[in-house]
């Protein structure tokens, strides 16, 4: 019974004197870089994690940790400096963090903890810019001027696997602006609406044009989205709205100088003319 008490305690101490000559060994060796400046990218919900600066000699692998859901590894032995991080996301009222290890390939199999840099937390719902609506349709008939446009698409899918737009997961906090103004002028006026569209009533004499940016006015940032493209009806429009007065101002004097370099030039092969004719009648007035 002694000797085995003896021989377990001898093993244990061989254990531990292993163990911190290990570790001795770890702390002797220099820390990996870790990443600076990164940085959340996300529009419509796909979220792009960057950072710098570009490994050499290691990698890089990324953790997401969330408040309430398991941790996540993604891009893992990546020598890129930027990693899609969208499928970790999903629950996107969620906040997270990322933690960008900086490893060796074999230091992924041993029980030593890397190197890392956390980055500034993150929560998609109340972060991720909106992006541009697309406008589908618009027409101005007399004094009313309609808009359809419809939501950006997410990266996110149903269970039958169409994709979800930002409608779909922002609901009643979504909102639309319509920002209009006549042609070739800079009042600007908006309307707000929940809808897929816009009706308005303006001066059925001229032209409007038009953006739609998407909404969401309880947050505190980020709360307008991207610009869609600028559209411009065409109803009644003619020459003078389409190029401005200026143009037609050049045109007029270019014609007038034309005209009267005609004239001129007219008058004087007329006078050439009448000369050689009389010349040619009366023969001996040049003797």
């Amino acid at each position: 019974m002694l000797r085995a008490a003896a021989a377990a305690a001898g093993g244990g101490r061989a254990l531990l004197l292993s163990a911190l000559l290990w570790r001795l060994g770890a702390a002797g060796n220099p820390e990996l870089p870790t990443a600076v400046n990164i940085t959340w990218s996300s529009i419509n919900f796909k979220t792009i994690l960057q950072w710098q600066p570009k490994p050499s000699g290691y990698f890089y692998t990324v953790e997401i940790h969330g408040q309430i859901s398991d941790t996540k590894k993604k891009c893992i032995l990546t020598t890129e400096t930027e990693c899609d991080v969208t499928d970790a996301l999903r629950n996107v009222k969620e906040t997270y963090t990322a933690h960008i290890l900086s490893v060796t390939s074999s230091r992924m199999d041993n029980f030593e903890e890397p190197p890392f840099a956390a980055s500034e937390k993150f929560t998609p719902y109340n972060q991720t810019v909106l992006g541009k609506p697309e406008i589908r349709n618009y027409t101005q008939k007399g004094s009313k001027l309609n808009v359809v446009f419809q939501d950006p698409l997410t990266p996110y899918t149903f269970p039958n696997g169409t994709f979800q737009s930002i409608r779909d997961i922002f609901q009643h906090d979504l909102e639309y602006k319509l920002y209009y103004w006549k042609d070739q002028s800079s009042g600007k006026k908006d309307v707000t609406t929940k809808s897929h569209t816009f009706e308005i009533s303006v001066d059925s004499t001229k032209n409007y044009c038009f953006y739609i940016q998407g909404i969401i006015p309880s947050r505190r940032e980020n709360r307008n989205g991207q610009e869609s493209t600028v559209l411009c009806t065409s109803v009644g429009r003619n020459i003078l709205d389409e190029y401005g007065a200026e143009v037609f101002i050049i045109i007029a004097v270019i014609v007038i100088a034309v005209i009267t370099l005609v004239i001129v030039l007219s008058v004087i092969l007329c006078k050439r003319k009448k000369a050689k004719a009389a010349r040619e009648k009366d023969p001996l007035n040049g003797v």
